[in-house]
């Protein structure tokens, strides 16, 4: 056993394990990185393209999609702790396309069909996924608002950096549309991460990768995260793939050369649009295990990343709302990021918190444990779905030896 208090017989395991998806085909490659008590462990199984002859470093710069999110919820608590904005204030004096709101009186009623909102939208209704609007899980023909939302280039589905119009452009075609919930009525994945996005760049007066690399990268030493990967660093970024419904084969999602992410976004997603390594989430991770704590260096007070890793949807908003039946029995939302209530699994542990990422990551800290883990892959998918995901989980857990 280690001083960490991991068992090496049982990190093997995990490696083997895990090495089985690799040579099966399910992934063409995985980083793990598994830090408890400051002795990290790594490994890197695969390549970086599906049969391909580049071997996965510990360097590998993957798309890490929805774990941007937990990024941009630290990014605006720091402007709440220098005062910049307030959780419970409304939002209309910097974002104003989102003033006097309109909902709908139905989720499947006419885009005319509308009542104004009980109140405005705060950026607490944002951080914790409440402002009324967001990504459902169904044909984008299933509603009228969906439909109209995936008209207007919103961002309903997979990250697509190309595909999204500029901040200001973005957030005015958003506001031309009706909620689909009263703002505090329901959990709505996605959409508020990227209005969160446009509120930092506006309360701070700086493009949001500005503010997130003096703010944060820089402290952290997260040098290679970022919303593009720069020319000469992308031979180290893998190939992104997604799964092909009928046939269960990889298909390519985004090339690293000439991808998506090979420049700058007209868009910076709040929601989903950072790239990064395992060694760069790593010092992420680490700082909130730490209560805001870097080399020294405070980024959030203690007090305010207890607020962030509390839960803070209420049942009756819990009862409506999550991704599949049953969701939120065991999880919860706090500002900006996911939480584990109860104890489901041996790899369910309360007061765990993290998330996901839809292009093949994850990352959860627990302050019980001491511990940080990450998984990078480039396969797409459900990651409550995926073995890779699960059959991670359940190693990272039975790897603990004290």
């Amino acid at each position: 056993m280690s001083t960490a208090g991991l068992s090496k017989a049982r990190l093997e395991r995990m490696r083997e394990v895990l090495a089985g998806h690799v040579r099966s085909g399910d992934v063409p490659g995985i980083v793990t990185l598994v830090s408890r008590r400051d002795e990290v462990h790594v490994e890197t199984l695969g390549t970086t393209t599906a049969g391909g002859d580049v071997p996965i470093q510990r360097d590998t710069i993957f798309r890490i999609s929805s774990m941007t999110k937990p990024v941009a919820a630290v990014a605006a608590l720091i402007l709440v702790e220098q005062c910049r904005l307030r959780l419970d204030d409304p939002v209309d004096d910097l974002l104003p396309e989102l003033a006097d709101r309109m909902v709908l009186t139905s989720l499947d009623a006419p885009l005319t069909d509308t009542v104004p909102a009980h109140r405005p939208i705060t950026p607490r209704d944002l951080l914790t996924f409440q402002f009324g609007f967001g990504q459902l899980f169904v044909p984008p023909d299933r509603y009228p608002i969906t439909q109209a939302a995936a008209e207007a280039e919103l961002g309903m589905g997979p990250p697509n950096p190309a595909g999204l119009p500029a901040p200001d452009e973005w957030l005015r075609r958003l506001g031309e549309l009706p909620l689909m919930y009263q703002p505090g009525e329901r959990w709505l994945y996605n959409t508020g991460a990227d209005v969160l996005g446009v509120l930092i760049a506006r309360a701070s007066g700086q493009p949001l990768e500005t503010f997130l690399r003096e703010q944060l990268f820089a402290p952290l030493g997260m040098a290679d995260t970022g919303f593009s990967v720069p020319a000469d660093q992308l031979h180290r970024l893998a190939t992104s793939y997604a799964v092909d419904p009928g046939s269960a084969a990889l298909t390519v999602f985004d090339e690293a050369e000439g991808g998506q992410w090979t420049t700058p976004p007209a868009f910076p997603s709040a929601a989903g649009g950072l790239v990064s390594t395992a060694d760069d989430y790593l010092a992420f991770g680490r700082m909130l295990l730490n209560n805001g704590r870097h080399d020294g260096e405070r980024i959030l007070s203690r007090t305010t990343v207890r607020a962030m890793t509390t839960d803070q949807l209420s049942p009756a908003v819990k009862a409506v709302s999550g991704f599949l039946p049953g969701y939120f029995d065991s999880r919860g939302w706090g500002l900006g990021v996911g939480v584990t209530t109860a104890r489901t699994s041996p790899s369910a542990v309360p007061g765990q918190f993290g998330w996901d990422g839809g292009l093949g990551t994850s990352w959860f800290t627990d302050p019980a444990e001491e511990l940080v883990a990450i998984l990078m892959t480039q396969r797409s998918g459900f990651p409550l779905l995926s073995p890779v995901y699960q059959d991670f989980w359940t190693s990272v857990y039975q790897s603990i030896d004290d």
